[in-house]
C-alpha cells in the first residue's frame, strides 16, 4: 500500500495545471501539441515581453523532465545548490520531482522559447533500453531516484535545431498525421538532448558536432574581446587552429549566419548597452564598437532595433523608482 505522502504527491501532480502561470502573457503562451497527462508529452511555444521578472518555474509540472529550446531572452533554473543560466540560442533541460524549482525570466526582455514537457512514465516507456547512455538527471527521473543535479548544462542550438522550432510551430503534415509526426519529433528531441554517451564511446559525428560548437564559442569569445578592432578571419583560424574556410562553414552551420553578421550583432548589442547606461552619446558608442562612419552605424542600429540610436534610450520602458 502506498504511503500517505506518496498519495498526496500523486494527487498534487494529477491536479496541477500550468495555465495560471502564463495568465499574464496571454497569447504569448501557445500549446502546440500533446498532453502531459494524456500523451505523456506536451510541446509549447512562448513569445512575450517581460515587463518585470517573470516566474517561469510556476509552470513546471511535478514529476517532469522539461526541455527548453531558448531562442531569445535570458532566464535561469535553480534549486538550493545550483543555478543554470539560459542565454539566447541555447538549450537545456531540468527535472522537477515534487518540490517546485526556482526559475525566472529576465525583465525588460523579449522571450521566445519552445518547451517539450516529458512525463517520467513516457520517458521510461520509450528510453528504458537506453539507461546506460541517458543523462544522470534523466536516468534518476525515470528510476525515481535522487540526483544531485536538477538541471543540465546548456548547449548552443545549431541552425538546424533553430529551424526545427519553426517547423514544430507549423507542421508540414496533414492534421490526421500530426499525432504520429509530433511524437516522432518529441522522441527525436529526447534522443538528441537527453542522451549522454560515455566519453570513450562518443560517436564520431557527436564528437565533430561538439568540436564545431566549441570552435564557434571560441570565435564569439574572441570577437567580444575587441569589438572595435576584431581579429580578421585568417587570424581567427590561426588562433583556433583550423582553416578559416572551415571555420566560416561551421560557424554558419551552427548559428545560421556568417561571422561578419554575428560581429555586427555583437556590436549593436554592446552599443545598445552603452546608450542605455546614459554615459555615452551616439558618436562615442559608435566609436567604442568600431564604427568610424556615424551614418553606417545609425543604419545598422536602426535595422537591428527598429529605432535610430539617438531615440533608442527613450523607447525603453521607464524604470520604477526604488
Amino acid at each position: 500500500m502506498s504511503s500517505a505522502p506518496e498519495n498526496l504527491s500523486a494527487k498534487n501532480a494529477a491536479s496541477f495545471t500550468e495555465a495560471g502561470a502564463w495568465r499574464d502573457v496571454g497569447k504569448g503562451w501557445q500549446p502546440l501539441f500533446g498532453s502531459f497527462r494524456g500523451a505523456g508529452y506536451s510541446i509549447e511555444w512562448h513569445d512575450f515581453f517581460a515587463k518585470q521578472e517573470f516566474d517561469w518555474g510556476a509552470s513546471f509540472h511535478p514529476d517532469c523532465v522539461e526541455l527548453c529550446l531558448n531562442l531569445d531572452g535570458h532566464g535561469y533554473v535553480a534549486d538550493k545548490k545550483e543555478k543554470v543560466e539560459f542565454a539566447p540560442n541555447t538549450a537545456g533541460f531540468y527535472h522537477r520531482k515534487d518540490a517546485p524549482l526556482t526559475a525566472k525570466r529576465a525583465t525588460n526582455e523579449q522571450h521566445q522559447f519552445l518547451t517539450v514537457e516529458f512525463s517520467c512514465p513516457f520517458l521510461a516507456r520509450h528510453l528504458a533500453d537506453m539507461k546506460g547512455v541517458l543523462h544522470p538527471i534523466v536516468k534518476a527521473a525515470i528510476e525515481n531516484c535522487p540526483c544531485e543535479h536538477v538541471a543540465s548544462s546548456t548547449v548552443r542550438l545549431s541552425a538546424s535545431q533553430q529551424q526545427l522550432v519553426a517547423t514544430l510551430r507549423q507542421p508540414p503534415v496533414y492534421a490526421a498525421a500530426q499525432p504520429l509526426w509530433y511524437q516522432c519529433k518529441a522522441l527525436e528531441l529526447a534522443v538528441t538532448f537527453l542522451v549522454q554517451p560515455p566519453a570513450d564511446e562518443e560517436m564520431f559525428c557527436s564528437r565533430q558536432q561538439r568540436l564545431a560548437q566549441e570552435r564557434v564559442e571560441q570565435v564569439i569569445f574572441l570577437l567580444k574581446q575587441n569589438l572595435a578592432e576584431p581579429p580578421s578571419l585568417e587570424e581567427l583560424g590561426k588562433k583556433i587552429g583550423c582553416s578559416h574556410f572551415y571555420l566560416s562553414r561551421i560557424f554558419s552551420a551552427q548559428t545560421g549566419h556568417t561571422i561578419t553578421q554575428h560581429l555586427r550583432q555583437l556590436r549593436m548589442e554592446r552599443a545598445a548597452e552603452l546608450l542605455k547606461s546614459g554615459e555615452y552619446n551616439v558618436t562615442e558608442a559608435a566609436t567604442e564598437v568600431g564604427y568610424n562612419s556615424l551614418s553606417h552605424f545609425s543604419a545598422a542600429f536602426t535595422e537591428t532595433f527598429g529605432s535610430c540610436p539617438g531615440l533608442y534610450p527613450l523607447k525603453l520602458p521607464a524604470r520604477k523608482k526604488e
